[in-house]
């Protein structure tokens, strides 16, 4: 792709501004607006001077080439560099191509038992400790905020946030129902079960710039309860939030009634603006061939096929052999294919901008 260089050059015209600005800004809201642009500038930045350079110096040896006595000298560099430049021009178009804006952020994750009764708990369990085991080989933090078991284990509802760099740009194409086929535990004839859990990975945004109005919510307050009936407060302290437009319900059930309060709103924040995010993805994939960055949460994404040892993806029709390793956490052969076949779209897009 050859990017052009009107392109490249009000990327550094508006890095440069930055700088600028950030020498002379004395508001602290503005300064750190402006650092936080510079920091997402900045390696687009070093890679289009990085091809500007590799531009240049190709310039410089082809007119060098054409003196007879150069020609030979230079032509093993000419053919290096050949091929040095569309890697260069791939990496800047990816750089320039539309991304998405909260990949870096971290996320809340949950996983919820479908249809299969006790086994889709089990399954979910069996998911949710992918993940954790995923988080901790990328140095991320787990901290459950509401998990609801299974009978006979797993979970029937599991939420956790998951803190990190770039947690939700590695998860979020986790969204969707997963299908397990196995033979249950519980199975005396040895026969396969199909059973299913979803999965929803939201971006938790610190700012997030979402209106509520009082008049759109309704707040109850009750006494939580464990395992066995027993209360785990003396007080009614657990809150539920509803939203009316929407029908979005967010609890909490911490000890103290404020910070419930506190918690399920930024719960209630997060959710509405996943809604809003889920309504540009889906009108986003319904121009693309790939289904890879849908918001429908409903879609079967993928098999997780015990009796054969194999988990497919159906998005992108990856197979990969390799169940056991990738229930304990080895998901970046499957995350690092579907994030791939995002960057193909998204190239895509900006071969199409530019014609």
């Amino acid at each position: 792709m050859r990017l052009p260089q009107a392109r490249l050059d009000q990327v550094l015209d508006r890095f440069h501004q930055v700088e600028a600005r950030m020498g002379a800004a004395t508001d602290g809201a503005e300064i750190v607006r402006l650092s936080k642009e510079h920091a997402e500038l900045k390696p687009v930045a070093d890679a289009v001077q990085a091809l500007a350079r590799a531009r240049q110096e190709m310039t410089d040896l082809e007119a060098m080439a054409s003196d007879p006595d150069m020609a030979e000298m230079v032509a093993e560099e000419i053919d290096s560099l050949k091929e040095r430049l569309p890697d260069l021009e791939r990496e800047v178009a990816l750089l320039l191509a539309p991304r998405d804006a909260d990949e870096k952020a971290s996320a809340v994750l949950e996983v919820r038992a479908g249809t299969g009764g006790d086994e889709a708990a089990l399954f979910a369990g069996d998911l949710f400790r992918m993940y954790s085991r995923y988080a901790e080989r990328r140095g991320w933090r787990v901290e459950i905020l509401s998990e609801n078991e299974g009978e006979h284990g797993g979970y029937k509802e599991i939420i956790a946030r998951v803190e990190g760099e770039n947690v939700y740009g590695k998860l979020k194409f986790e969204s969707g129902v997963h299908r397990v086929q196995r033979v249950p535990a519980t199975e005396s004839q040895g026969r396969i079960h199909t059973s299913a859990a979803t999965v929803a990975v939201l971006p938790e945004v610190e700012d997030v710039e979402i209106e509520i109005h009082d008049k759109d919510i309704r707040i109850d307050t009750y006494r939580s309860s464990g395992a066995g009936g027993q209360h785990v407060n003396k007080t009614d302290s657990a809150v539920r939030i509803t939203h009316l437009p929407t029908g979005i319900v967010v609890t909490s059930s911490e000890k103290s009634q404020h910070v419930n309060r506190d918690k399920a709103m930024k719960n209630l924040r997060i959710r509405l603006y996943d809604q809003q995010r889920q309504a540009k993805d889906n009108a986003r994939s319904d121009a693309r061939k790939s289904q890879v960055g849908s918001g429908d949460r409903s879609e079967r994404i993928r098999t997780y096929n015990f009796p054969q040892g194999r988990v497919t993806d159906h998005r992108i029709g990856l197979t990969l052999h390799s169940l056991p390793q990738i229930l304990e956490g080895d998901l970046d052969p499957m995350l690092n294919a579907l994030i791939a076949e995002d960057q193909a779209a998204r190239l895509a897009d900006l071969e199409a901008e530019f014609g």
